[in-house]
């Protein structure tokens, strides 16, 4: 999968970028929002535009011009992507485009000199995953998965409180994604669906987990993977699909195509993962049932025990049989606070931004592309939570046999430790 001269990236620094110029790639609902946060970050300048729908497009620039920023140059068309990647003025490119699109944009961009941020997920099968590590080996460009809920307050501080031991050794972590979407699935973009319903589609043909890395990513920095651990095997459950289909029968009438419609994504999926040491990982997925929202979020070690959803939850030995409450909650939190959230968290809470880990997120990314630094999450990262997808998938089908998980380092998931 790459030749025998291609190395790793693993803390892969370039030399500061003092003023990082930004393009970015699909201006739907979520690339107008990754537009407009980056009008909040200092040290960038926005330099292009590329939306295949002219009136989004326009849209963007309107925001640009009323917040005074300059016109970007802007590109439209199927083939627009490229013309804007193959542009000498531009150092990261974001791509906000639908699933099935991440990778050849990401590919394309780094093979033209750019560094890549993509939504969620980076990729969609482990061949892609493995297109991304590849051409990141061989252009030794960042790669980074936009995985926002890595930067998490609750998260980030039960990070925090694993890396100094307060849990002991952590054996077993939860994640999920868990938001009802079935509005969002049947409604059109202009009304907050997404572009071709192309969530909806993807939902026909392909069972397992096609969304992973939400409750993934922030439980696998707790367990060190890739910093040394690394996931070897998967085994998939998924539960029969009925509540798109009671929806859409609520909905539009029993007799509507949308009723009739058959999916083979299960309603809930259930993923069980083992690590080379020895620790077990939980990750849920459900968007289809009337539950409330819920990233789980869930560390058990032999000190204490850490749980975000329903409500924040920890305890701690020596009476870890009740959890922390009130003012000792506050207390602990406080304690272990990140300096992510201390600095940039408490910025955005200061100035009334949305969504602080969205924040948080583009802060340290510009803040290491700045300095020199490595980023937080690499290239390894996005293929190790990505390729879950289609794993997931391969065990269902499989009757939940289990599934290998490629080393994405190529054996070199213990040189670095957290």
């Amino acid at each position: 999968m790459n030749t025998p001269t291609q190395t790793h990236v693993l803390q892969l620094a370039h030399p500061p970028i003092p003023v990082v110029r930004l393009g970015f790639i699909g201006l739907g609902n979520r690339g107008i929002l990754t537009l407009q946060r980056y009008m909040q970050i200092e040290g960038i300048e926005i330099k292009a535009l590329c939306e295949i729908r002219e009136g989004n497009l326009a849209k963007a620039q309107q925001i640009l011009k009323e917040s005074k920023f300059p016109e970007a140059i802007g590109y439209t068309g199927t083939e627009g992507w490229k013309r804007m990647c193959d542009r000498t003025d531009i150092d990261l490119v974001f791509i906000c485009t639908d699933w099935l699109t991440h990778t050849p944009m990401a590919t394309y961009a780094m093979e033209h000199g750019k560094h890549v941020a993509i939504e969620v997920p980076a990729a969609m099968t482990v061949e892609e995953c493995w297109k991304l590590v590849d051409t990141a080996e061989k252009t030794r460009q960042h790669c980074m998965m936009l995985e926002n809920c890595c930067y998490d307050p609750f998260a980030l501080t039960t990070l925090n409180m694993a890396q100094q031991g307060v849990f002991g050794e952590v054996i077993h972590v939860e994640g999920a994604y868990i938001h009802d979407l079935r509005s969002i699935y049947f409604a059109d973009e202009s009304n907050g669906g997404f572009h071709n319903h192309w969530g909806k589609n993807y939902s026909i043909n392909h069972t397992g987990n096609p969304y992973p890395t939400h409750g993934l990513g922030p439980i696998c920095q707790i367990l060190n993977i890739h910093r040394g651990d690394k996931m070897n095997f998967l085994v998939s459950l998924s539960s029969r699909q009925a509540g798109m289909t009671a929806y859409a029968r609520k909905t539009f009438g029993a007799d509507s195509s949308e009723a009739k419609q058959a999916y083979l994504l299960g309603d809930m999926n259930t993923t069980l993962i083992q690590t080379t040491k020895g620790k077990s990982i939980m990750i849920q997925y459900n968007v289809v049932t009337p539950r409330p929202y819920s990233r789980l979020h869930t560390i058990c070690g032999t000190e204490g025990f850490a749980q975000k959803y329903p409500v924040p939850a920890i305890a701690l030995e020596p009476d870890a049989s009740t959890p922390l409450a009130g003012k000792a909650l506050e207390e602990i939190m406080e304690k272990y606070k990140h300096p992510f959230t201390a600095r940039y968290g408490e910025e955005a809470r200061r100035r009334n931004l949305p969504n602080e880990m969205n924040y948080v997120m583009d802060c340290r990314l510009i803040y290491c592309l700045r300095n020199g630094l490595p980023l937080d999450m690499d290239v390894y990262d996005a293929a190790e939570w990505s390729c879950i997808t289609e794993l997931s998938e391969q065990s269902v089908l499989n009757g939940s046999s289990p599934v290998e998980i490629p080393d994405f380092t190529r054996g070199s998931w213990n040189i670095n430790r957290s």
